[in-house]
Formats: C-alpha cells, structure tokens, sequence
C-alpha cells in the first residue's frame, strides 16, 4: 500500500521584507528629528507669529540654549568664533537670511544681546523662530 503524497505547493517567505521594512521604519524615526536646522531648544509659544516667508534659500540658524550655549546650525561655537563664521557668511552672501532660536528659559537680555549682533554684522532680516499656540 503506497500513500500518496500531496502536491507541495508554494509559499512565498515573508519574514525577510517585514525585517527589511521594520529596518527601515526605525531609520526614518530616528533620521526626521536630525532634520530640523540648528540645535534643539523649547521655543517661546506666541498666539499671532508673523507669517514666515516662503524663500526657497535655507536661511542661516543660529541657536541659544538655556544653558547660555550657542549653536551655528548644529555645530556648537564659542561666541567669538560664531560672530567670526558669520561674518565670513554674510561676506559670501549678504542677502542671506538668519533665524534665531532661542529656548523659552533664556533671559530676554541674552537673545537681544544675539539679535544686536547680528544686526550689527549686518544681516538684512533676522527672523525669531517661536511655536504657533493655535496649532497646539
């Protein structure tokens, strides 16, 4: 008596593309943050921004943290070395465009200190960078 055998029929692994997929997911989740230009601070929160202006030029980011720490985009400089990048910045471009971010703990003294600065080395629009409350 011989048993007969079913015909074996395909199937397609899965496991492998679901890794690949899951590897993938962890990379965007931890590369979006980075994204974002200048160092991480907890902006101010306001009712009423100005609107930004839609410029296709990446503007310059210059950072404050609360801890009094200055960032040009997100490489951290000791103040007489950023003025010094900026300067050599806006002899490149003149028209380039700054933001300031500066975290909401900072003393108003301080950022207005950053923002004359700036003006000073004679940026032509220096924009501050806060949160929208109505978009929270």
């Amino acid at each position: 008596m011989s048993a007969r055998r079913s015909p074996l029929t395909p199937e397609m692994n899965v496991t492998p593309l679901v890794d690949v997929v899951l590897v993938l997911l962890i990379i965007f989740m931890v590369v979006t943050p980075q994204l974002e230009a200048g160092a991480a601070v907890e902006l101010p929160a306001v009712l009423n921004p100005d609107k930004g202006e839609e410029n296709s030029l990446t503007p310059i980011t210059v950072s404050l943290t609360a801890q009094g720490a200055l960032f040009l985009d997100r490489k951290e400089l000791p103040r007489a070395q950023l003025v010094e990048q900026l300067r050599a910045a806006h002899e490149k471009d003149s028209e380039a465009r700054v933001v300031l971010k500066a975290d909401r703990a900072v003393r108003y003294a301080e950022v207005r200190g950053v923002f004359k600065t700036l003006q000073d080395i004679g940026f032509p629009g220096i924009s501050l960078q806060v949160v929208d409350l109505k978009k929270n």
